[in-house]
């Protein structure tokens, strides 16, 4: 059997990030992974310290031994908490490299942040900069808006008619084993007020429709069956609509506490597409965001 692969959390010590890091502690507690704790102390930060007190200033060595000291508390109570073993990584620099650096390093299955920070992890997971970070990154990527007091119960998966959506799935049931699944899939017709301007009639668009959706269903089901669930344990939601809404309307209906959205890299466009949908979740919805890779755990 395949040992699990290391867990990553990164922090800047913010409440958010502190709900991360103890996310992460229990996922690798229920799976037998690795954890690590990372802080990176931002370049610019030091930087401009040193632009006003100059290089080598007593502060500065203060303002890297206060980091060590919190990330070293930090890492002492999960280990109280969880019973596990915590390594602990320090950095300074550029963050989003330094993080993918040693996530690649490690060899990582997973890397956690929290959804918003007092500094770097703000922009982190808001706007550009949480694109970029989930673009290049090559393992899955847990955003984590809730405190971590229980297992994941209930997990949205939003499914596409993409190859990926099995490793989302296999993600999901490998993070949440015990949650039930909500399978949800959003379709449209395409270019359907064109086509009503161009005078197709309402049946056929209504045909259209109908098709749309039979399409949907049957490959959340088949999707399913492939993957070896069983028709208890999850909940198939075909909704026609734009996936970004959907996902929230259905994370809220469902009292969904994790969405899994899927990135499978084959295009720019495809990875603009991600990042709105990601973007939309994050700032609407309240759950924890997972968006998953191609690569399996």
């Amino acid at each position: 059997m395949n040992e699990p692969a290391p867990v990553l959390a990164a922090t800047d010590f913010s409440p958010l990030s502190r709900h991360a890091a103890d996310r992460a502690a229990r996922l690798a507690q229920e799976t037998g992974a690795p954890l690590s704790l990372m802080h990176v102390t931002p370049a610019r930060a030091l930087l401009e310290l040193r632009q006003w007190l100059g290089a080598g200033h007593a502060l500065e060595q203060q303002l890297l031994a206060d980091a060590r000291a919190q990330l070293a508390a930090m890492a002492d109570a999960l280990v109280a908490r969880h019973g596990i073993d915590v390594r602990t990584v320090e950095a300074a620099g550029a963050v989003l490299e330094a993080i993918d650096d040693e996530a690649r390093q490690l060899g990582a299955g997973l890397l956690v942040v929290g959804a918003r920070g007092a500094g770097f992890l703000r922009r982190l997971v808001l706007g550009t900069t949480s694109e970029r970070l989930v673009r290049r990154s090559g393992c899955p990527v847990l955003v984590v808006r809730q405190s971590a007091h229980e297992p994941y119960r209930h997990v949205l998966v939003g499914v596409d008619l993409s190859p990926g959506a099995a490793q989302m799935l296999a993600l999901a049931r490998h993070v949440a084993p015990q949650a039930r699944l909500v399978l949800l899939s959003a379709y449209q017709v395409p270019f359907q007020d064109k086509l009503r301007f161009a005078g197709v009639d309402a049946a056929t668009v209504e045909h259209y429709r109908r098709q749309a959706r039979v399409r949907a269903t049957q490959h959340v089901h088949a999707l399913a069956a492939r993957e070896g669930l069983a028709a208890a344990a999850y909940d198939a939601v075909i909704v026609e609509g734009e996936a970004s809404q959907r996902i929230v309307e259905q994370e809220q209906e469902f009292d969904c506490d994790l969405v899994v959205l899927g990135k499978h890299g084959r295009s720019a466009v495809e990875d603009l597409l991600l990042g709105s949908v990601t973007q939309h979740v994050l700032a609407e919805g309240s759950a924890d965001v997972l968006v998953a890779t191609a690569r399996a755990l």
